[in-house]
């Protein structure tokens, strides 16, 4: 029998709640430490849908890279699909748990050691570290950066990364370098990492959330390359599932099944 916080404390060893950003909302949203763990699902979103599979699983810890709560709810009448989904997961005393940006800025079993490793890149390291923080003896912060094993061209190189990442599209700048040996990657949301991606000597700074006139800010000093939010960070689903299975024996973990990517492409 293992109870929550046995699970809980064994994560946040992984991914400490004080490296998590200022705005976020990583930890325990709903359900009690004490409480059995009687199976685990392990997602991106934790939205209704997953819940529901959960609930046919039997399983009563759901653990979610992204928050399904960022700010005070003030009231629970199921209006919009946050309201929807904390109402059945407390209905069904199904734990929520996220682990979002302090996942993000460690170096160790974070979300872009997982993007670095699918892509097969050396010599990594943090893109942008945070100032005197350490954590297992490596520097904490946003994004990675590292070299592939050869150069490789840039048509070759773009082909590897929608195959690695299994993607049906990449967004781009102009393909202004002809060869790529320096990769930076940031999972989610990262282009406030940028100017550091190119401080860094990147050819290609892979992320997501571009907006249309940012991606003149690449100016072809570097090539910015969105894959998507859900697409660059669905593998750390099979992260967080491998580092579960391997430390723990006494429930079933599972992947979700649930695709909770809310973009779709026709």
């Amino acid at each position: 029998m293992t109870n929550l916080g046995t699970l809980i404390s064994y994560l946040e060893g992984i991914a400490p709640l004080n490296l998590q950003e200022d705005y976020d909302n990583a930890g325990l949203i709903t359900g009690h430490p004490d409480m059995t763990v009687k199976g685990v699902i392990v997602c991106l979103d934790a939205i209704e849908a997953v819940v529901d599979e959960a609930i046919s699983l039997q399983c009563n810890v759901i653990i979610a890279h992204h928050p399904i709560v960022f700010r005070g709810l003030k009231r629970f009448n199921g209006a919009n699909y946050i309201e929807r989904t904390i109402i059945k997961a407390i209905k069904h005393d199904i734990a929520i748990y996220a682990i979002h940006t302090n996942l993000d800025n460690v170096y160790a079993h974070g979300v872009n050691g997982k993007i670095a490793e699918r892509l097969g890149l050396l010599d990594t390291r943090i893109l942008l570290a945070k100032e005197n923080v350490h954590y297992q003896g490596q520097p904490v912060g946003a994004g990675m950066v590292g070299v592939l094993p050869e150069v490789m061209s840039i048509h070759d190189f773009m082909t590897m990364l929608k195959a690695k990442m299994e993607l049906q599209i990449i967004k781009h700048t102009h393909l202004c370098k002809d060869v790529v040996r320096s990769v930076a990657v940031c999972g989610g949301s990262g282009g406030f990492l940028l100017s550091q991606a190119i401080r860094q000597g990147a050819d290609v700074f892979i992320t997501a959330d571009y907006k249309y006139h940012e991606y003149f800010d690449a100016n072809d000093r570097i090539i910015i390359a969105d894959i998507g939010h859900y697409e660059s960070e669905k593998y750390t689903i099979e992260l967080l599932h491998g580092l579960i299975i391997n430390k723990f024996t006494t429930f079933a973990a599972h992947y979700t099944k649930v695709i909770t990517n809310p973009v779709k492409y026709f």
